[in-house]
């Protein structure tokens, strides 16, 4: 007996059993075979249950293809890193390392198979483990991103990771050196790698733009810095990043000392004169570090941007200023991390407001003796 369906039909075999299949979009055919056809006391799945479902899934747009459903997460994320490598190199590496820690967790199982309460307990465990807030915040952002593309592939109707799964993002104020220990820094520093602290301190530059920053790219007489690259010879982060940054003579000066001296084509070099990769640059940083006191374990070439950002607060820029300096993609950025360093306002708020009472109070009395 034949019930038809579109794209479905139900057959009962010589040996009682209901085979039920369908054909999906593509024309590939799909079929199980069931003891009842219909609804029974028992509450198994039946034939036409089967085939409802199916039906549902696909009107609902929440319907996966069975081959591509057993999927497992270490399977996806081999496909999805090689999708992701048109990204920048250190994105790459990034994200590589992310994914080791995603696919030590969930590797083995399918993808349709993760709850989001398992995605809760992986943060409790990674937290556990000793990792930062703001690392395991950005793990579960990267397994957010990798389950969305598997939403958007079409292997999974719905993806497990949501905000409230979310770990707190775990946002810190920076540490802010001294200018006492930024010039310690500056002269602990072997002598090619002097303009680290220079070009971190006084210009915001990251550490893969001062590893290629040549001296064409800065304007020693009009006392301009334009960055153009990022060590190897890559594109900038974003076009903001290509920001001027104007510099006083004296920096200039200074910046100048080491081509000058070596002819070299980038303002930093290495033992022999020759430009030096970031990974030697923090090496040297670290040992300079070490030995400068005051200074946190952690502290690193990047954070010398906020003691930048602290002298443009502190002369009084607004936060438009500060983020075209730091080259930040938008002003919120710069408030979320700079905001407390802002002088307070509060007192200045009260006298504003009491002027206009003060006023208000003129006016009656003035308003009052005139009636009189």
């Amino acid at each position: 007996m034949r019930i038809s369906r579109p794209m479905a039909s139900i057959k009962k075999r010589p040996n009682g059993m209901y085979r039920a299949r369908y054909r999906d979009a593509a024309g590939v055919e799909y079929s199980r075979h069931f003891k009842y056809r219909d609804k029974t006391q028992t509450g198994e799945m039946t034939a036409q249950g089967w085939l409802d479902s199916v039906t549902a899934a696909v009107v609902t747009s929440t319907y996966v293809d069975p081959k591509t459903a057993k999927m497992t997460v270490g399977e996806w994320c081999a496909v999805w890193l090689k999708g992701y490598e048109t990204n920048r190199a250190t994105t790459v590496r990034q994200a590589r390392t992310h994914v080791k820690h995603i696919v030590a967790a969930f590797g083995a199982r399918p993808l349709a198979s993760v709850r989001p309460s398992e995605v809760k307990a992986w943060t409790v465990q990674l937290k556990a483990s000793g990792l930062a807030d703001s690392t395991v915040y950005a793990l579960h952002a990267r397994l957010s991103h990798v389950f969305s593309d598997a939403v958007h592939d079409g292997l999974l109707p719905r993806s497990p990771v949501s905000r409230r799964t979310s770990p707190p993002a775990g946002k810190q104020r920076p540490y802010v050196a001294t200018t006492a220990q930024v010039w310690a820094l500056h002269d602990a520093m072997p002598e090619g790698m002097k303009p680290v602290i220079l070009l971190g301190a006084f210009a915001g530059l990251r550490v893969a733009e001062i590893a290629a920053l040549r001296v064409s790219d800065v304007d020693f007489m009009r006392g301009i810095i334009t960055p153009a690259i990022q060590y190897p010879a890559e594109p900038l982060k974003t076009e903001m990043s290509k920001t001027p940054i104007p510099i006083p003579a004296d920096l200039a000066l200074e910046l100048n000392r080491v081509p000058a001296k070596w002819g070299s084509p980038t303002l930093v070099i290495g033992a022999f004169g020759r430009p030096v990769a970031p990974y030697t640059i923090e090496t040297a940083f670290r040992i300079a570090r070490d030995s400068i006191k005051g200074l946190p374990a952690g502290f690193r070439i990047h954070d010398l941007r906020h003691y930048f950002a602290s002298l443009l607060i502190a002369s009084g820029l607004d936060v438009k200023v500060v983020q075209n300096r730091l080259r930040h993609a938008s002003a919120k950025t710069t408030l979320d991390t700079y905001s407390h360093m802002w002088p307070d306002k509060d007192e200045s708020a009260r006298a504003a407001i009491g002027n206009v009472m003060a006023a208000r109070a003129d006016s009656l009395r003035t308003e009052t003796l005139s009636a009189q």
